[in-house]
This record gives structure tokens, sequence and C-alpha cells, in this order.
């Protein structure tokens, strides 16, 4: 009895340090963002984690483009950026998700295209920078550089694998004698699909729709090649915050990153009472 209660003593002890390393550079980014500029490079001997003065600067920074606490403005705000991630991140998970749970269930019940499913993962097998370069070849001429449907269209296109692969494993583990039973009784292929079959899966759609939309919100190199101006998104304003005076701007950086991470989280706890079962579907099978 003993050694079963220290066992599980090492493995929560275990569990709380993997967790606390893992969440150590979110910590530090929430305190860089309340700490003014001359807190954000400190020598060897100065190093503190918390803002000795902490200071809301960083925030009125990325948002207005200037506050008193610098001296340096800014051209462009954060608005538009944050915007346009959660358009273009949104519509792009949509894009993948619906394509790629009609795709999977095709494939899993009628075997539709013996090779569609090596096809699919093709898309991801290249360098990103060497699909990129037709891709942008090709949005220029039909006037998709910079517009909010064309990049929501290729992260629609370069995340459909992954939707696609997920959802169809789990369809694969939905036993067909249900789908069966409905079609004896008289439903459609559809209705089985969308009153039996797809509520069967929902926690593991909402577990591919998060990861999905991670990878969107979080791309950095596609939004970076495919914008300019008008629809840039976060990551790739975040990387604008530099100046010849101070540097990098860590603590702009920072207070624009600790926004960045609520709408994953929020999107998370959510749908959290399906991530247990999403991620683990299929896990126990008998």
């Amino acid at each position: 009895m003993q050694r079963a209660y220290t066992s599980h003593l090492w493995r929560y002890a275990l569990i709380l340090v993997a967790v606390g390393l893992a969440l150590l550079p979110v910590v530090w980014m929430a305190t860089m963002a309340f700490k003014p500029h001359t807190e954000w490079v400190s020598t060897a001997g100065d190093l503190h984690w918390l803002p000795r003065e902490p200071t809301f600067a960083n925030f009125e920074y990325i948002f207005t483009g200037e506050t008193e606490a610098y001296s340096i403005t800014h051209e462009r705000t954060a608005t538009k950026p944050i915007i346009s991630s959660l358009v273009t991140a949104l519509l792009g998970t949509a894009i993948a998700v619906i394509a790629g749970t009609l795709g999977a269930y095709a494939v899993s019940r009628f075997m539709v295209g013996r090779n569609l499913p090596l096809g699919v993962l093709q898309l991801r097998l290249f360098p990103p920078l060497a699909v990129m370069i037709p891709v942008m070849i090709m949005w220029a001429f039909i006037g998709a550089m910079d517009s909010w449907w064309g990049l929501s269209l290729i992260y629609g296109i370069v995340t459909l694998p992954f939707a696609f692969w997920l959802m169809k494993t789990f369809f694969d583990e939905v036993p067909r004698e249900i789908e069966e039973a409905a079609l004896v009784e008289g439903c459609s292929w559809f209705r089985v699909f969308w009153k039996i079959t797809l509520p069967m899966v929902k926690a593991a759609l909402a577990s591919t729709t998060l990861f999905v939309f991670i990878l969107n919100w979080s791309d950095y190199v596609i939004a970076l090649l495919l914008t300019r101006k008008e629809w840039v998104t976060i990551p790739v304003y975040m990387n604008s915050l530099s100046s010849a005076m101070t540097g990098q701007m860590y603590g702009a950086k920072a207070a624009l990153g600790l926004i960045a991470v609520v709408p994953p989280v929020v999107f998370g706890i959510a749908i959290q009472k399906y991530l247990v079962r999403g991620l683990t579907f299929g896990a126990l099978k008998q």
C-alpha cells in the first residue's frame, strides 16, 4: 500500500514538473508584457521575473502606435492584424474541416478514390517554400494576393490533410452496423451521416477543429509571402515590432503574444468536454 502511494506521489510530482517547464515561457511572456522599456534588457545580475514598475504601455503602444513611455511610433496598430488573423484562421479552418470531414467519410465508407488518401497527404510532403513559389504566381494572377479570401483559401488547402486523415481515422472506428441498421429503416446515406455518424464523432470533430485552427492561427510563412499591408496577420505584424533605436521591442511583442494566446485558449475551454474523448477516440478498442 505504501509503495503504491509513493509511486503515485512521484508520478504526480513529475507531472507537475513537466507542466511547470511547459508553462515557463508563457509565464515569462506574461510578465514581460507588463515590464517598462527599461526592464526589457537587463544585465546578467539584474534579471528578474516580475516587473518592478508594472505598466500597460506595451498594450497601449500596439493598439495606438504610440505612447508617452516610448519616444518612437509605429505606423500600424495591432487591431487590423488581430481581425485579419481571426477572419482568415476561422475561414481556413472551416474550409479544411468541412472538406476534410466529407472526404474522409466518403473514403472510409465508399472507398472513393483508391489513391485519394495518399494524394491528399502529398499536400504536406513538399517543403513549404517549394510549394509557395507557384502558389504566389497563381495568387498574383487571380488577384488573391493580400486578400482575406486568398489567405483563407490557402489555409484551408494546407491544413486539409490534417483534417482529412484525423477524421478518416475516427470514421473508421465507428461501427458500420449502426449505419446499416439505419439504412434498413429507410434512412438515406446523407441522413445517416448527418443524424447518426456525425453526432457520434462530434468529440473527434471538435478536437480536429481546434488542432487545425491552431495551425492556421500560428502560421507565419504563408502570411508573410501572401500579404503585404491590408491583411497582415499577427505573426507577421509581430515581426515588425522593432526599431533602430531600441532594437527588438520585447515588451510590445510579449503584449501582442499574450493577446494572441486568448482565442485558442477560449476555443479549447469552450470544447473541453469533447477534447479528452476526441483525443482518445478509438484508443480503447476491444
